[in-house]
């Protein structure tokens, strides 16, 4: 009993000891690791200054065949016979539709019989006068009788030219009673129906033609002053892209959209429908100096204004974050051109911002770094 009571304070200074010993040992250990500093990796940028930026712009129109006409007849009346529809493929000359003609041929026939009749008046005019002659040979009649049955003859003869141009303008009136395809085409519309009573040049058809298809688009004053004609550019209709000529450039600017017009003359081979939007992409080079950046270079500043982490070089191969404030000029998908507190030579942090900090020092990743000197 004595014994065991002796040997439990030493059990306890032995496990004390061992204690200490293995505290010591973590404590060296933790000693030894804070002295080494990891510092984190970033993928960097040199900027390179430019003294100007291409700026892509799409301007917006419409598609028209060269050929897009709403058709009628020149005359009013009653539409007797409708031989097209929409959606229907026409040539030129053919017939579309016909005018109720009932009036114009009793007109017709009329005018025909008051000529038969002139002529008879005429014919009879004639004799009298050359009987009237031979009696004024012989001094039977006098001056004044002859003058009068000559002046009669004249009178029937112009009365019979009156008749006959009437004639010729309701034989007009009736080939015009049959409305023809004046080029060939497509129906796109039609307006009216059998037995309406039409106004004068009012479209019963709008026609399109197979000429070849037109874009007319609008873009700024300043895009047209560098435009010329038979210039090539690009236009694109839903998924198509054509490469199409500049016909002619408008010489007036339109009051509404402030847009001076360009016809665009499109391949024969393209296949659009009239009323498309056509859209025409327009590179212009804007003369202005800045820097291309990638987007993920950018951060949110104060007051509305873009930063960058700018790297600038601390001891050995470390380098230091300091932000910088900058404006974007423009921008595309995936680039922003930018001017601001930098300039030609600085090195940017071109991705991962999130991750860092003002004053925060970092090293370059290995390839950025190779690839930036």
């Amino acid at each position: 009993m004595y014994a065991s009571k002796t040997f439990t304070p030493f059990i306890r200074y032995w496990a004390l000891g061992l204690s200490l010993i293995v505290l010591s040992g973590c404590g060296s250990e933790v000693k030894e690791h804070s002295q080494t500093i990891e510092y984190q990796t970033v993928l960097s940028q040199t900027l390179v200054l430019n003294d100007h930026y291409q700026h892509m712009q799409t301007y917006t129109g419409t598609i028209r065949s060269a050929n897009t006409t709403g058709i009628g007849f020149e005359l009013a009346g009653k539409l007797n016979n409708i031989l097209v529809d929409s959606g229907d493929t026409v040539t030129k000359g053919q017939t579309l539709a016909q005018l109720d003609t009932d009036l114009l041929t009793a007109e017709k026939q009329q005018l025909q019989a008051s000529l038969l009749q002139t002529q008879a008046d005429i014919d009879l005019a004639k004799n009298t006068l050359v009987r009237t002659q031979k009696l004024k040979l012989q001094n039977y009649v006098s001056e004044q009788q002859l003058d009068e049955t000559q002046q009669q003859v004249i009178s029937l003869q112009a009365n019979q030219k009156r008749i006959e141009a009437s004639l010729r303008a309701t034989t007009l009136k009736l080939e015009k009673s049959t409305l023809l395809a004046p080029f060939s085409g497509k129906i796109s519309q039609r307006f009216h129906n059998v037995g309406e009573v039409i106004a004068l040049g009012s479209p019963v058809f709008t026609l399109i033609g197979n000429s070849q298809p037109l874009a007319y688009i609008g873009v700024p004053i300043d895009i047209a002053q560098q435009l010329t004609t038979q210039q090539m550019v690009d236009v694109r209709v839903g998924k198509q892209t054509f490469s199409a000529e500049i016909a002619g450039i408008s010489a007036e600017v339109n009051t509404i959209s402030r847009t001076v017009q360009l016809r665009i003359l499109l391949p024969d081979s393209a296949r659009v429908i009239n009323g498309e939007i056509a859209y025409l992409a327009y590179q212009q080079d804007v003369q202005q100096p800045g820097y291309w950046v990638p987007m993920s270079a950018l951060t949110d500043g104060v007051r509305g204004l873009w930063n960058v982490f700018l790297l600038a070089k601390a001891e050995q191969d470390y380098y230091q974050i300091e932000r910088r404030d900058v404006d974007i000029i423009y921008t595309n998908e995936q680039q922003a051109y930018i001017q601001g507190a930098i300039q030609a030579t600085d090195m940017i942090v071109s991705q991962g911002l999130h991750k860092l900090v003002v004053s925060q020092k970092v090293t370059l990743a290995q390839t950025e770094h190779e690839g930036a000197l």
